[in-house]
C-alpha cells in the first residue's frame, strides 16, 4: 500500500473515469437506478478499469442491493491494489450482517497499512462502529503519529477512550485539541462529561471564558453551554446550571428542523392496528434464543441494568443497535411494494416475521462476538416491542423505568447530538414521554407478562433484589459479581458512560424537585396526561 509509481491512465480509461465522474451526479442527485445502468454499462465496456467497479459498487449500495455491491467491490479488489477498495468493502460486509468477517479484513488491512495514516485511521473507525475500542485506539494512535496531529482524528481517540474508561488521556487528549480548536463546541462538552467535576478540579472558569470571548456557531455555544451546566449541577449550583442549560437547548433547537406530528401519528396508528386480538393471534417467528433487549427513554438506567448482566461474564454487550428497526422498515417496504394500499403500521402487523428475527440475530450475535447471550440496548426499541415479540418470541424484554419528572429532566440537561430532537424544547419533551408511556401502557396491556418492568428508583435503592428480578427474568443464574463495579475493560458506549463506572448510588432520586418552578410547562402537560408522579 505504500506509493509507488503510477502509469498515466489511457485514453480508454479517461473516457471510463469521465462517465464515472458523471455518474456521482446522478448519485448525488438520488437517481440511483440511473446509476447502476451506467455503472453495469462501464463494467462492460471497461472490464480492467477499478474504479468503474467502484463506483457500480456505490451505486447498488445507494439502490439497496449490498449483495451486487459486495460482488463489484470485490472485482475491483482484484484489478488492483486501492486500499480504499478494501475499506469500502468492510463497510459494505457490515452493513450486509456480515460483521463477524470485517475484524479478519480490518487485520489485513492493518498489516498492509505501512505508514498511510488515512488508512490506519479508517481502519480504527471500523473496528470502533464494531465494539473494538481497544484496537480503535492502537489505530487512531498508529495515525495520529504519522501525521503530529490531528483534530477531528484526536477527537475521535478521546472518544474511543471516554467509552473504553480511559478518561484521563481522553481529558488530555480533548485539552489539546482545545489549545488549537478553542471554539470546539463538542470538545467542550465531552470532557465535562468525562467525570463528575469537583470543586477542586473543574472546567467552569475556563467554558465561561470561552463563552465570553463567543463562540462563530449556535451549534458550539449550545455545546458549551451544555457543559457549563453539566459542571454546575456537579458543584450544587443548581439554580445557575439550569440557566446554563435553558439557553443551551433554546440554541439547540434553533439548529434544529424537527416536527414530530407524523411520528405520533404512526405510533397511534400502531396501537390501532396491533390490539390484543391482532397480538394474541398465532405467528411464527424465529425461536433462537438469547437475546435480551432493555428499553425504555433514555437516561432511566438502562446502562445500570446492563452493567449488572454483564457482570456475569455470560452476557455480552452487542451495543445501542438500529438493526431491528432498520430490518423491519426494509420488511415494511417489501410488504407494501405488494401491497401499496397498506400503511406502515398494517404492514408490520403481516410481516415475516421468522426471517425478520432469524436475520436480526445474525447480525447482533455477530456484534457481540458470538455470545450465547447479548443485550441489544437501543432504548427506543419500546415502538417496536411487539414486532420484536413476534418475531423473537424467546427474547427477553427488559423495560426501565423512572419518576416522569426525573426521566424528562435527566433527557433535558443531556446533549444528544444526533439523536433524541425532541429533548431541547420543554414542551416537545413533554409530548415525547407521554406518547412514549401511552406505548409502553399498550404493549403492558396486549402482551401481558411478557416485559419486566425495573424502576431506577428501586434499582439504585435495592440493586441486589432488582438485580435478582433482572436475572431470573433472563434465566440466568444470580451471581454477587451482578453488583461490582466494572473493570476498565468492559465498554459502555452510551452517554452514561462514566457514571456507569462508579458505585451504584441514589444521587439523583429525586434531582429535578430543585427545578419544579422551571419545569413548570412539562409539568403540566405529565399532569393532564396522567403519567406524572407527584
Amino acid at each position: 500500500m505504500n506509493s509507488q509509481h503510477v502509469d498515466p491512465p489511457t485514453a480508454d480509461a479517461r473516457r471510463g473515469l469521465e462517465l464515472i465522474a458523471q455518474g456521482k451526479t446522478l448519485l448525488r442527485d438520488g437517481r440511483f437506478a440511473e446509476a447502476v445502468e451506467l455503472g453495469r454499462s462501464l463494467a462492460r465496456t471497461h472490464p480492467q478499469l477499478a474504479p468503474a467497479f467502484a463506483f457500480l459498487a456505490e451505486a447498488c449500495r445507494l439502490a439497496g442491493d449490498l449483495p451486487a455491491a459486495v460482488e463489484a467491490i470485490d472485482t475491483a479488489i482484484g484489478l488492483g491494489d486501492d486500499p480504499q477498495h478494501r475499506i469500502k468493502k468492510a463497510w459494505l460486509l457490515s452493513r450486509s450482517y456480515r460483521r463477524d468477517e470485517v475484524p479478519a479484513l480490518a487485520a489485513e488491512l492493518s498489516a498492509q497499512a505501512g505508514n498511510n495514516a488515512l488508512v490506519l485511521w479508517q481502519i480504527g473507525k471500523l473496528y470502533y462502529h464494531h465494539n473494538l475500542l481497544l484496537e480503535a485506539i492502537s489505530h487512531y494512535e498508529r495515525a495520529l503519529d504519522l501525521v503530529g496531529d490531528h483534530p477531528g482524528w484526536r477527537y475521535d481517540l478521546a472518544v474511543a477512550r471516554f467509552y473504553a474508561g480511559q478518561s484521563g488521556q481522553a481529558e488530555d487528549d480533548l485539552n489539546r485539541i482545545l489549545s488549537v480548536s478553542p471554539q470546539a463546541g463538542p470538545v467542550i462538552y465531552l470532557r465535562s462529561t468525562l467525570r463528575r467535576q469537583k470543586p477542586e478540579s473543574n472546567h467552569v472558569a475556563d467554558i465561561r471564558a470561552r463563552l465570553q470571548a463567543g463562540f462563530a456557531r449556535d451549534e458550539d455555544q449550545a455545546c458549551a453551554l451544555y457543559a457549563l451546566g453539566k459542571e454546575l449541577e456537579d458543584l450544587g449550583e443548581h439554580e445557575d446550571s439550569f440557566a446554563a442549560l435553558a439557553v443551551g437547548a433554546q440554541k439547540r433547537r434553533g439548529t434544529l428542523n424537527y416536527d414530530a406530528s407524523a411520528f405520533y401519528a404512526i405510533l397511534d396508528e400502531i396501537r390501532e392496528v396491533m390490539d390484543a386480538q391482532a397480538m394474541s393471534a398465532p405467528a411464527r417467528g424465529h425461536e433462537e434464543e438469547g437475546a435480551i433487549f432493555i428499553v425504555g427513554m433514555p437516561r432511566t438506567g438502562t446502562t445500570l441494568a446492563e452493567r449488572m448482566l454483564l457482570q456475569s461474564d455470560r452476557v455480552a454487550n452487542a451495543g445501542e443497535l438500529t438493526d431491528f428497526g432498520y430490518l423491519m422498515t426494509t420488511e415494511v417496504g417489501k410488504v407494501r411494494a405488494a401491497t401499496p394500499s397498506l400503511s406502515p403500521a398494517k404492514a408490520s402487523a403481516v410481516l415475516d416475521f421468522a426471517a425478520l428475527g432469524k436475520a436480526y440475530m445474525r447480525g447482533a450475535r455477530q456484534m457481540a462476538g458470538g455470545s450465547a447471550c447479548f443485550i441489544d440496548k437501543m432504548p427506543a426499541n419500546y415502538m417496536y416491542c411487539g414486532v420484536i415479540h413476534r418475531a423473537l418470541p424467546k427474547a427477553k424484554i427488559i423495560h426501565l423505568v423512572r419518576d416522569s419528572l426525573d426521566t424528562c429532566y435527566a433527557v433535558f440537561k443531556t446533549l444528544f447530538f444526533n439523536a433524541y430532537e425532541f429533548s431541547y424544547d420543554l414542551d416537545e419533551l413533554a409530548d415525547y414521554y407521554i406518547a412514549y408511556r401511552k406505548m409502553m401502557r399498550h404493549w403492558h396491556e396486549v402482551m401481558p407478562d411478557v416485559i419486566l418492568d425495573v424502576r431506577y428508583e428501586d434499582l439504585v435503592t435495592d440493586p441486589e433484589g432488582q438485580s435478582r428480578r433482572i436475572y431470573e427474568w433472563c434465566g440466568l443464574e444470580w451471581t454477587p459479581a451482578a453488583l461490582d463495579v466494572p473493570d476498565q475493560k468492559k465498554v459502555f458506549a452510551t452517554a452514561s458512560a462514566a457514571q456507569v463506572r462508579e458505585p451504584v448510588h441514589a444521587r439523583s432520586v429525586g434531582s429535578s424537585r430543585k427545578h419544579l418552578h422551571r419545569l413548570a410547562p412539562l409539568v403540566e402537560k405529565l399532569q393532564r396526561s396522567g403519567f406524572y408522579e407527584a
